[in-house]
């Protein structure tokens, strides 16, 4: 059950990667609570029909590109006015050996899960310091904080988001712009299509749970949150115990699944939304 946070109510609400999944939740969440929100995503045509569903404002969006993403945060200002939050939610998930992936797929999740949040960061920002406020929201992962194989560069980018946006809360500490990172464990999304076997027993989460988390950490003023919350605590247990300690608890809890045991046939599905990105 989401909390009614008045500070949403009338503020304009920014999300990429809004037409599926976290970021069509998010939007919905926060049109509940009275945001004006904007969604942007790859898929355009998605974006517009989806906005026009919930009551929102969509438009074409590709994060990698500069002029992709001022068009969209200047079309919302355009439309709804002056920008209060940022959520950078657009990401990717490719799966597999390290040194089976290509160059292609490696690039093409470091220009939207890293390259993406970067830019979104530095246009956003001016228009949030003028003004002396704003919050900027960078939607991570666990596997930001804790490696997975199978998912090395994921990792990579997701471990660079937690610090970009722990630096630039220092950074911009003394100009009225709050940074929060949001940091699920598995969600069911498409990202998760065809790890139910080479996840089980991992904790899940729906998009509307992470949804919720968002709102909180807006609400709040939160830097950090883990879904579930006592995934927190995790980081600093394994960076405590000893090394030999950990490999074997990695093992006995099966931490190479994602190598060994996805479903191929229901993950090519989403590979295959991949693929149509690499450019």
């Amino acid at each position: 059950m989401i909390v009614n946070y008045k500070n949403l109510s009338g503020k304009v609400v920014v999300i990429t990667g809004g037409a599926r999944g976290i970021g069509l939740a998010t939007a919905k969440a926060c049109l509940a609570q009275g945001a004006q929100v904007s969604i942007g995503d790859i898929d355009g045509d998605l974006a517009v029909s989806q906005a026009k569903k919930i009551g929102g404002f969509g438009h074409a969006l590709d994060v990698r590109k500069r002029d992709s993403f001022e068009s969209f945060l200047q079309a919302t200002e355009d439309k709804l006015g002056p920008i209060d939050v940022l959520i950078n939610n657009a990401g990717i998930m490719p799966t597999g050996a390290f040194v089976d992936e290509s160059d292609d797929i490696s690039e093409t999740q470091i220009d939207i899960n890293l390259n993406g949040v970067i830019l979104g960061c530095k246009l956003a920002l001016p228009r949030m310091i003028r003004r002396g406020s704003g919050h900027i929201v960078n939607v991570s992962s666990m596997a930001g904080v804790i490696p997975i194989p199978g998912l090395a560069v994921y990792c990579a980018t997701k471990f660079a988001v937690v610090g970009l946006t722990k630096t630039l809360r220092e950074e911009y500490r003394d100009t009225g712009i709050n940074f929060s990172t949001i940091m699920p464990c598995k969600v069911k999304t498409e990202l998760a299509l065809g790890s139910d076997d080479a996840a089980k027993g991992v904790p899940t989460s729906t998009p509307e749970e992470i949804a919720a988390a968002v709102l909180k950490s807006i609400a709040h003023e939160l830097t950090e949150v883990t879904i579930p919350s006592y995934l927190g605590y995790s980081p600093a247990i394994l960076n405590l115990t000893p090394h030999r300690v950990t490999q074997g608890f990695r093992r006995l809890f099966g931490d190479r699944r994602v190598l060994e045991q996805l479903n191929e046939q229901e993950r090519n599905r989403y590979n295959q939304r991949i693929n149509d990105l690499v450019q």
